[in-house]
């Protein structure tokens, strides 16, 4: 079987893919729904795809503390399946909560905040409330610079095509010290790696930015022009 090289039409580049945007300041907090969809991800293998926000700061000298949270479908763990799940960088492993079944087509709500003692905590909306996945204590105080990202991981030992059908996130609003949680717009100091208004991206993703920069899309292009 000859692999297709890179550039060539099938070929998804190896390595990682982020489809998204983070804050240009530190907030206390994120949340907003994520719709689930069935990748094409390839078993016993490192490819992944995520839907998930994070908080990190960057501590300097190539040092990068962060919790993030969400849904992911990975090649070497749930046999195909979406799973909700955490990382952090005090364990430094995901964390699967196998008692949430996901579908495609579902939609979950995630939350990532701070408590004023500066530990970070994320929860899952299910069964009509919230409930607590992780609660870590790390070295980025009670704010932080916060992500929202479609993440795709090709495993570079196996070249082949990546298809991800168009992830789907809303509602998404960031919680500041004090007051009340808003939703994160155009006024909002924002970076998202490339042209805001560029929708195909580099890998043979697409981005659309519906309302900026809480309702989006992102994943495979398609048809889309």
């Amino acid at each position: 079987m000859r692999l297709p090289r890179p550039g060539q039409a099938g070929f998804t580049p190896s390595g990682y893919h982020h489809l998204g945007a983070n804050t240009g300041g530190e907030w206390a907090g994120v949340s907003g729904r994520m719709s689930v969809v069935d990748g094409a991800i390839r078993t016993r293998s490192y490819d992944f795809v995520a839907a998930r926000f994070m908080a990190k700061r960057n501590l300097g000298r190539g040092t990068i503390a962060w919790l993030e949270a969400g849904w992911a479908e990975t090649g070497w763990a749930g046999a195909g399946k979406q799973q909700v799940y955490t990382f952090n960088t005090n364990t430094k492993t995901w964390q699967f909560y196998e008692q949430y079944t996901l579908r495609p087509g579902d939609k979950i709500w995630i939350d990532l905040h701070a408590g004023k003692n500066g530990v970070w905590s994320a929860w899952l909306w299910w069964g009509e409330r919230w409930n607590l996945l992780t609660t870590q204590l790390l070295p980025i105080g009670p704010t932080s610079t916060v992500e929202q990202y479609v993440e795709v991981h090709v495993d570079g030992k196996r070249p082949g095509l990546i298809d991800v059908p168009p992830v789907t996130v809303d509602n998404v609003r960031l919680r500041p010290t004090d007051g009340e949680p808003r939703f994160w717009r155009e006024d909002v100091p924002t970076r998202t790696g490339t042209d805001p208004t560029q929708r195909r991206l580099k890998g043979g993703f697409c981005l659309d930015w519906l309302t900026r920069y809480d309702t989006w899309t992102a994943g495979g292009c398609g048809d889309r022009p």
